[in-house]
């Protein structure tokens, strides 16, 4: 068996954490081959060659692969498909947007978000907002999957793949590019921190969340919000943690004046270290914390910055 992997490639360079993940969890299933695909991704594809595990890197450059297009790009995989038992990428905005369409085209199911590999035919994926392991087994000849990448390891550095480059086939005239609109940031990105301050409705305000930005930038963390905190527009969406927004699992999760909503806890409570801080002994966000500390935020965390 062999598996094509949808490297996370954006503006030519490669996601090295999640596409090693994805790599670390696909390599049981046969022999890894990564394709880089966009408008420039040799870059990529040299960074994709040195992950351990990787057997063989594609690298396909295009003009109609460029600002993460997704009809040209399940095109391009679904021209390259026949040689794959597997078609899998990390579970990422880009690949939740590429992969049903991959699998439309081959008339297959996606097994979505599998956060565990059984064999060949048998995954596991969370439901249930994460409390509830759900086993699947696909009867289908090819399987497309994505791969929650917080529950695996990333593969090491190392290797030393091959390169190659394949041509782009006909792209579907269905969808152009107009603009992107991107936050820029200076701390790390979310969902690869190994820190995450999270603040909720407890903040109260927009302006109140700089007391949560400035704990997070003392430690280097990312930042994160409660979908109450982003509905009530105190910070933005691509802040928000849970299960409609983004699923993270840092070394250590702050949450301040995050109550534990059920959607919230299925997008971080497989971080390795939680410590809560709210004034509500009862929260539920409590329950699953190592360290809590019943207080209000707005006199423990100042302290804590201080502190630190």
């Amino acid at each position: 068996m062999a598996v094509l992997l949808l490297g996370e490639v954006n503006d030519g360079e490669l996601s090295v954490d999640a596409t090693a993940k994805a790599v670390s969890a696909a390599k049981s299933l046969g022999d890894v081959t990564v394709l880089c695909a966009g408008a420039s991704a040799a870059a990529a594809g040299e960074a994709a060659a040195k992950i351990d595990g990787v057997a063989k890197v594609l690298v396909a450059e295009d003009p109609s692969l460029s600002h993460r297009l997704a009809e040209p790009t399940a095109a391009l995989i679904v021209s390259l498909a026949g040689d794959y038992s597997h078609i899998v990428a990390p579970a990422t905005t880009d690949a939740k947007n590429v992969m049903p369409r991959v699998a439309a085209l081959l008339d297959v199911m996606v097994i979505s978000d599998v956060s565990g590999v059984v064999d060949a035919d048998t995954f596991e994926r969370p439901i249930y907002a994460g409390n509830a392991i759900q086993t699947v087994k696909s009867k289908d000849e090819k399987k497309v999957i994505t791969f929650r990448t917080s529950t695996f390891d990333a593969a090491g550095e190392g290797g030393s793949a091959s390169v190659e480059t394949v041509a782009m086939s006909d792209a579907p005239a269905l969808s152009s590019w107009i603009e992107d609109k991107v936050a820029e940031s200076d701390r790390p990105e979310l969902t690869s921190a190994k820190i995450v301050v999270s603040g909720g409705r407890g903040v109260g305000s927009e302006e109140d969340f700089k007391v949560i930005e400035a704990l997070a930038d003392k430690l280097g963390a990312a930042v994160g919000a409660s979908r109450a905190a982003v509905d009530s527009g105190f910070a933005p969406n691509d802040w928000q943690v849970g299960q409609t927004g983004k699923v993270v699992a840092p070394d250590l999760y702050i949450a301040c004046g995050i109550s534990g909503a059920i959607q919230h806890l299925a997008g971080m409570k497989d971080s390795k270290i939680i410590v809560a801080i709210n004034k509500d002994e009862e929260a539920p966000i409590f329950q699953v914390a190592d360290y809590g500390l019943v207080a209000d935020l707005f006199d423990a965390v100042p302290a804590l910055t201080e502190k630190l």
